[in-house]
């Protein structure tokens, strides 16, 4: 296993690992919507419209924080913010996916690309972005964390700014409220 370690770059991990997320954005942004109206006190319901524009505008920025990272390279902020989203997407594998599924005795949507792309890439590049030096252990201990809370804390007001800027009114249809 180690060989097949060596002979993946970093760099095609993050491409990878974000081809991935953008997977596991469309599996949610499919099936979320739906499910998080059946799920009763354990999940707010999310509109389809909010949930896309959300989900869309956070796979956006992974995007541009790999492209970032990738070009400004190792111990750059864009290396600690591009390392943070992944670490935050390695988290959100066990909660609120796996957790979920268990506690719920339900799929929750987004779990199989969760387990199939996040854990296995994610977890593979954290390991390797600070074994080469990409980032340094010290400083990525409290980064990832806190990009990781900076990124919960975004998505409810992507969800009001998703509301509002897509609004059914705002395309010239009446709204059925």
């Amino acid at each position: 296993m180690s060989n097949v370690r060596s002979h993946v770059s970093l760099v095609a991990m993050a491409w990878l690992f974000t081809l991935g997320v953008v997977a596991h954005n469309i599996e949610e942004a499919i099936l979320l919507p739906a499910w998080s109206a059946t799920i009763g006190r354990w999940h707010a319901p999310v509109g389809r419209r909010e949930f896309v524009f959300a989900a869309a505008v956070l796979s956006l920025l992974l995007l541009v924080l790999a492209a970032a990272a990738l070009s400004a390279g190792s111990q750059s902020i864009w290396a600690y913010a591009f390392t943070g989203y992944v670490f935050t997407m390695v988290a959100n594998v066990f909660v609120p996916h796996v957790v979920g599924t268990i506690a719920l005795r339900r799929y929750v949507p987004g779990t199989a690309t969760a387990l199939l792309f996040n854990l296995p890439i994610g977890g593979l590049f954290l390991q390797q972005a600070v074994a080469q030096g990409f980032v340094a252990w010290g400083i990525i201990a409290w980064a990832a964390p806190v990009t990781a809370v900076a990124i919960v804390a975004f998505i409810p007001p992507l969800f009001a700014i998703g509301r509002w800027l897509l609004a059914e009114k705002r395309f010239g249809a009446k709204s059925a409220t």
